[in-house]
């Protein structure tokens, strides 16, 4: 059978201010039910564990570059991008941002092009039922909402 899963679990830092940022650890998830995605999911000290999902993509470049737009926003921490990666997100006025080494990531990268290829995303022969599932539930919440 094949693998259809790729985890991993990293250190981050939780960058609370300049002076001042805790260890947390987060789940890296990559699915092939949903191939062009990753889910890191946050594990804060007291709170439930929150999961942000943004594609797979995004977080390839921003280990070499500055990209996102809105609500994440990846970036190398150095010009050389071989220090760490800066992961900001934001809800409204609200920003988190984490600090992680690139190494943990290019290896969790690695294996996610391992199952699929970027590029090859569309190949899979699940992800267009998927797809027409998730638009048919939104379309029928949309409906019974207004």
């Amino acid at each position: 059978m094949r693998e259809s899963v790729v985890q991993a679990e990293v250190m981050m830092s939780f960058v609370v201010s300049e002076e001042l940022s805790f260890r947390i650890p987060v789940e890296l998830r990559y699915e092939t039910c949903d191939p062009y995605a990753v889910r890191l999911t946050f594990h804060l000290p007291g709170d439930a564990p929150v999961t942000w999902a943004f594609g797979r993509e995004l977080l390839i470049d921003g280990v070499g570059r500055p990209c996102g737009e809105g609500d994440v926003h990846i970036a190398p921490s150095d010009t050389e991008g071989f220090g760490d990666v800066l992961i900001r997100l934001q809800v409204g006025v609200d920003q988190a941002l984490f600090r992680c080494g690139t190494a943990p990531l290019l290896a969790f990268l690695d294996r996610t092009d391992r199952l699929v290829p970027l590029g090859q995303e569309r190949a899979l022969a699940d992800f267009d039922t998927h797809l027409d599932e998730a638009l048919d539930r939104i379309l029928a919440e949309e409906q019974s909402a207004g």
